[in-house]
């Protein structure tokens, strides 16, 4: 009885994560994975996905960052043999695929960043610190999950997950300034003639374009790198990871094609381009 009880809670876990996962580009990427895989990834997006709206809520920061240390307690406790509910989803992908208890701590130290008070243009190591965090250290899960050679993974997760990232800084610039945060670094606000680190100023000053080129610029670099490791590494083990980035490169296509001036209208990919893009490396 107590083994069958064990294996409900974690069929009911395992159908909650996909459920969270429903309805995102996430989602359909990791749809192609073989079960385990697909299973296991469920449920570490369904991890960041609630330490993220944490992360995002609009209660006390004290009350939030409280949530956080449950959270680092519970990983704790998944890795001392004894998970909570709230964990209970993860057991068998850190059992299955040797997921590193270190790479959860991260990904709760990340969205503690934006607990203890707003990112306002950070300095160069704070924003590379933010990224290691927040996508490359998903990225390090993942890669497990995958099956990729350490060495090859871990510099995927490095490159991939910081071309991901800036991505989404630069599609969420709007979103993010109105709840007070800008993460476009300080260094190059200043080289652009930016002095303000107030969101919505900077966002209106016709020279944010240029502060923004850098990061294209950046996240382009990071892709051509995640691009060389995964054509090196066997096919099997990288699908997902190229859907991810092919569908996040478009994205960026589409964003330096919108131009960075006010109004700037959201970006979103297109859901036909997508599964196109899904088709293509799951089948073809």
């Amino acid at each position: 009885m107590k083994r069958k009880g064990a294996l409900a809670l974690a069929e009911a876990s395992s159908t909650a994560a996909a459920e969270r996962a429903s309805g995102s580009s996430f989602y359909n990427a990791m749809r192609i994975l073989p079960r385990a895989q697909r299973a296991a990834m469920f449920e570490i997006y369904s991890f960041c996905r609630q330490v993220d709206d944490i992360a995002d809520a609009s209660g006390p920061r004290d009350a939030r960052r409280e949530q956080l240390e449950r959270w680092r307690a519970d990983i704790d406790a998944l890795y001392g043999g004894s998970p909570s509910a709230s964990a209970q989803g993860l057991v068998l992908p850190v059992r299955e695929f040797g997921l590193r208890r270190e790479d959860f701590h991260a990904i709760i130290d990340g969205m503690e960043m934006d607990v203890v008070a707003d990112v306002r243009a950070p300095d160069e190591a704070t924003l590379d610190l933010y990224c290691d965090r927040v996508a490359s250290a998903v990225g390090r899960l993942s890669v497990r999950v995958f099956g990729m050679e350490e060495r090859s993974g871990l510099e995927l997760a490095h490159h991939l997950g910081r071309a991901l990232q800036l991505t989404n800084i630069l599609r969420d610039l709007d979103e993010d300034a109105a709840v007070g945060r800008l993460y476009l670094p300080a260094q190059a606000l200043r080289a652009a003639g930016i002095c303000a680190t107030d969101p919505l100023p900077v966002l209106a000053s016709p020279a944010v374009g240029g502060v923004c080129a850098d990061i294209v610029g950046r996240a382009r670099g990071h892709f051509v790198l995640a691009d060389a490791i995964m054509t090196r590494s066997p096919r099997r083990t990288v699908r997902a990871p190229r859907i991810m980035a092919e569908a996040y490169l478009a994205i960026l296509d589409r964003l330096v094609e919108r131009g960075w001036s006010c109004p700037r209208s959201p970006i979103r990919l297109p859901r036909a381009r997508l599964l196109w893009i899904i088709m293509r490396h799951a089948f073809i």
